[in-house]
């Protein structure tokens, strides 16, 4: 029987490289994941007492608006208030199924079928998956040191010039694998590239609040989309800050023009996201939870502070800055070895050693081959270890 093209897109290499980890520890294996964005800190506590009430109340759990509860909705609206000093009015939120649905639902109604949308690279493979199985054309923008791994209006038009149109831009500050972040007249300046363009941008702003600033620093906490106009879609979730991925529960702020269609599709894609997670992460915007936030951001600063200073002693090359998210995205340089990529050597450390990363291909089909993502999301303890196995590894296979 006939299978459809749109299934043909590459397997984000994250999963499956969870799924072996899965196994090994099945297996008796002591395995230190560091290959996904997982905070080991989990929900703060509120968000668990919620959660935990929701399910011992003994009432059903059915169905909420498509667009979300109306109190979740009110509560994020009230989080770009006290974030950002800038207004949002809660029916321009939707709720979705984690910030995965969130673009699903922006690519369906932003784009038509043959689009061209530019993403960084490198950049979150899921975005040229996913736009690659709704039948978009993807316009891969090198990023390298020299733009901090961030696109320019330059190469925007350079990207203009040779592909024709672009419907949209995706961008991601702080993006994912590098950590790097669009200062503000960056952004603004991305934002008026957009707007003078016709084309739609999507900011993906999941890493907001998990970042590292000079003492001082302005937009201490990352700049929004929002803060230029409402043109934007604007894409964050409770998965990173919040400590909630296996929650399933994001959002966006939706143009006005794309409103209509966003919840039209989100009622018949998911009808609505998970009622119960939706109902805890209410309580995400306590006090007490994003105290709780600000003391697993310590945690994190502490872990990359101790990572860059063991950085050179793994022997590794040009590594991104990590100014926000909690990923260190590096060229294994002379540690590649013997390996003829960064997915070989990635696949012998786990099996040999216990210890998962990500290869680079993931991220960047030109330049990652010898490039790896590692996550310090589980915290000190953990990377201390890896770091240690790593070097174990690489002496074992040092030419």
């Amino acid at each position: 029987m006939q299978l459809s093209r749109r299934g043909s897109v590459p397997p984000f290499q994250v999963m499956s490289i969870l799924r072996r980890v899965g196994e090994l520890r099945a297996e008796g294996r002591d395995v230190i994941s560091l290959c996904a964005g997982e905070p080991s800190g989990g929900a703060a506590p509120a968000v668990n007492a919620a959660a935990a009430a929701v399910h011992a109340g003994g009432e059903s759990l059915n169905y909420t608006p498509a667009a979300g509860l109306p109190e979740l909705r009110a509560a994020i609206a009230g989080h770009y208030a006290r974030w950002y000093s800038t207004a949002v009015d809660p029916r321009e939120v939707v709720v979705t199924t984690g910030a995965s649905g969130a673009f699903m639902l922006a690519f369906l109604a932003a784009f038509e079928a043959g689009d061209a949308v530019a993403i960084a690279r490198p950049g979150y493979p899921a975005y040229r998956n996913i736009l690659t199985a709704l039948g978009l054309r993807v316009v891969e923008i090198p990023c390298g040191p020299e733009t901090r791994y961030q696109p320019t209006p330059e190469l925007l038009d350079a990207a203009k010039k040779e592909h024709g149109r672009l419907a949209g831009l995706i961008l991601a500050s702080p993006a994912n694998p590098t950590g790097t972040m669009a200062t503000r007249p960056e952004l603004e300046a991305l934002s008026a590239w957009c707007a003078a363009n016709d084309a739609r941008l999507i900011s993906d702003e999941i890493y907001h609040g998990i970042t590292y600033p000079e003492p001082g620093a302005a937009d201490p906490l990352g700049v929004s989309a929002r803060e230029f106009g409402t043109d934007a879609v604007v894409i964050s979730s409770f998965s990173k800050f919040w400590g909630m991925p296996g929650w399933r529960v994001g959002w966006l702020l939706a143009p006005s023009e794309l409103a209509e269609g966003i919840e039209a599709l989100a009622g018949n894609v998911a009808l609505c996201p998970p009622a119960a997670a939706q109902r805890a992460a209410v309580h995400a915007f306590d006090e007490e939870a994003y105290a709780f936030g600000a003391a697993q951001l310590e945690e994190f600063a502490r872990t990359r502070a101790a990572l860059l200073e063991r950085l050179p002693e793994l022997g590794w090359g040009e590594a991104a800055p990590a100014d926000g998210a909690f990923y260190l995205y590096a060229q294994l340089g002379p540690a590649l070895g013997a390996f003829p990529d960064a997915s070989a050597w990635c696949s012998a450390l786990l099996e040999e050693e216990g210890v998962a990363l990500t290869p680079g291909s993931d991220f960047d089909g030109v330049h990652g081959g010898g490039a790896v993502r590692l996550s310090f999301a589980a915290g000190p303890e953990a990377v201390r270890r890896a770091v240690e196995r790593i070097l174990v590894f690489q002496e074992r296979h040092a030419r």
